[in-house]
């Protein structure tokens, strides 16, 4: 089997979302990928083994599209660092005797600076155990803009955009009295 887990982590934003709906979608069309699940709460939840079956649960175009538009994290974050390996290679034993149990091959981490960290971490430690059947990528999402190469961050455009449509939106309402008012936003 080459199944696909995919988790989020960190600050929710209506881009983390849209990133798991292309996740799934082009792991469904995909023939390198069997089994499509997602991690509750990020890293905790694979360290938990809370799997959800996103192939089952997002199998129609339908819903893949409407997870598309839905803001926040429908898997759930977490805000949690892996140890050391150098110090307490523990976590990442587990996580690989979890992947290697449930038959993932491919792990994708949407998030931002501290799930880039765990990305790089779980990496380097599959390189350094010789470890090259399982595939560890990271999608950025982060609202910040701030991953050291990356040029634009999904997430960035999507709090951009709130912003920007807030002032919009407080402008108009600003105008509909005959009193000024000053706004603080």
């Amino acid at each position: 089997m080459n199944n696909l887990l995919v988790a989020q982590s960190g600050g929710p934003t209506a881009a983390i979302n849209a990133t798991v709906a292309g996740v799934v979608s082009l792991a469904q069309s995909s023939e390198k990928v069997d089994h499509v699940y997602g991690a509750v709460n990020g890293i905790e939840g694979v360290l938990a083994e809370k799997f959800l079956n996103l192939g089952d649960a997002l199998g129609s175009s339908s819903l893949i599209s409407l997870l598309m538009q839905t803001p926040a994290a429908a898997l759930g974050s977490c805000r949690f660092k892996l140890k050391d390996q150098q110090k307490d290679a523990s976590q990442f034993e587990k996580i690989i005797e979890i992947f290697r149990r449930h038959e993932i091959k491919y792990f994708i981490y949407i998030g931002g600076n501290d799930s880039m960290d765990t990305v790089d971490k779980l990496s380097a430690y599959c390189a350094e155990k010789g470890i090259h059947d399982i595939f560890i990528i990271g999608a950025p999402k982060t609202i910040d803009n701030d991953l050291v190469g990356t040029d634009h961050c999904p997430g960035f455009g999507s709090a951009a955009k709130y912003i920007a449509a807030t002032f919009a939106e407080l402008e108009r309402y600003c105008h509909v009295y005959t009193t000024k008012a000053v706004t603080i936003v």
